[in-house]
């Protein structure tokens, strides 16, 4: 099992998400982090960028869920990009942190929202 870790911290997107229909109008936005594991002992041996998992493409998935169909929950977000990482990269497990910053919580001063999933590889799954 690998203790290697790839980490994306504070990704910032805008996305039209959440339960309240102005929510879904306005938009708002989002940070992201990733703990992504795999077994990174080639790529720091060889020191060959095709030996490793490029974050850039990583990124790239997240944006495209984040900024795409509109989501009522941060937990369907954070499943979604679990699922669609370890399907097309060869990760081991993911650690996914979605935050909506100032939730519309009446009354509340909150710095954000957040949900946390950890998924491990089942087996192949399709790509996204």
């Amino acid at each position: 099992m690998a203790t290697d870790r790839i980490i994306l911290q504070g990704m910032r997107f805008y996305g039209y998400h959440g339960v309240n229909p102005e929510e879904k109008a306005q938009g708002q936005a989002y940070l992201v982090d990733l703990e992504a594991e795999a077994d990174l002992t080639r790529p720091g041996q060889s020191d060959v960028i095709e030996d490793t998992i490029s974050y850039t493409h990583l990124y790239r998935v997240i944006r495209a869920i984040m900024e795409g169909e509109s989501r009522n929950l941060l937990e369907s977000l954070a499943q979604e990009i679990a699922n669609c990482l370890l399907a097309d990269f060869p990760l081991e497990a993911v650690m996914v942190t979605v935050k909506k910053p100032n939730p519309p919580i009446k009354g509340s001063f909150i710095e954000h929202a957040a949900v946390r999933i950890h998924r491990r590889r089942e087996g192949g799954g399709t790509s996204c």
